[in-house]
C-alpha cells in the first residue's frame, strides 16, 4: 500500500513538472505530456480505491 501510494504521489509530481514545463516554454508537448501522466495518475488512483474497497467487503462477508 505504501508504495502504492508513492507511485501515485511521484506521478502527480511528474505531471505538474510537465505543467511547470509547459509554462516555462509554451512547448505544447509538456501539456500533452502533462495530461497523459494525470489521466493515469487518476485511473491508477480509482484502481487503489477499488481494491480498498473489494478489501473491505470481503473483511465484511
Amino acid at each position: 500500500m505504501l508504495i502504492f501510494r508513492w507511485i501515485v504521489l511521484l506521478l502527480l509530481v511528474a505531471g505538474l513538472l510537465c505543467f511547470a514545463m509547459f509554462i516555462g516554454t509554451g512547448q505544447q508537448r509538456y501539456r500533452v505530456l502533462g495530461i497523459r501522466i494525470v489521466k493515469w495518475t487518476v485511473i491508477a488512483g480509482l484502481a487503489f480505491f477499488a481494491v480498498l474497497i473489494l478489501e473491505t467487503m470481503v473483511k465484511i462477508i
